[in-house]
């Protein structure tokens, strides 16, 4: 098990996988935390997260109105795509905790432009013993106060299991 993973016993410590998870990321990934991803909802083969939006996060387009509000920078929303996919594939695996994933290929597809928070979902699509894959969707409100997807991607991920 890596030394920095969390165990089954730490999860008593916290009031669910949720709170756990959120921990982590804010304790050991200072990139994650520094964009305030949070853990929003952890499921058997799914996962939630967001990142808030924050001007420090945005490009302005050249032909932008005065009070427009700027894009988030679209590395923004890999970023999460990459991360949510990778961490929901945990919630399929037997021993969570006990396994590495590292990112072997990504791919995104921007929709639109999200000018709010971002929220993404990753659904794991198959976990085999060496390589796990999963869809994620992330979606924005968008300035007419509907919320929309903004990118879709896909994740390929390497297992690393122990033993």
């Amino acid at each position: 098990m890596p030394e920095d993973a969390p165990t089954m016993d730490a999860l008593e410590e916290f009031d669910d996988l949720e709170s756990m998870l959120q921990y982590f990321l804010d304790e050991n990934q200072d990139f994650l935390s520094w964009l305030g991803t949070s853990v929003d909802d952890v499921g058997d083969g799914s996962m939630t997260m967001s990142i808030p939006y924050d001007e420090k996060l945005t490009n302005m387009r050249p032909n932008a109105a005065d009070d427009e509000q700027a894009d988030l920078h679209g590395g923004v929303a890999a970023t999460l795509i990459d991360t949510v996919g990778g961490l929901a594939l945990r919630t399929a695996i037997d021993d969570p905790f006990g396994v590495r994933i590292a990112t072997i290929n990504l791919n995104v597809n921007y929709l639109r432009p999200a000018t709010a928070d971002l929220v993404a979902t990753a659904d794991v699509i198959r976990v085999g013993g060496s390589v796990g894959v999963s869809e994620i969707t992330v979606e924005s409100t968008a300035p007419d106060g509907e919320t929309k997807p903004v990118a879709i991607g896909q994740g390929a991920y390497r297992v690393f299991r122990s033993g």
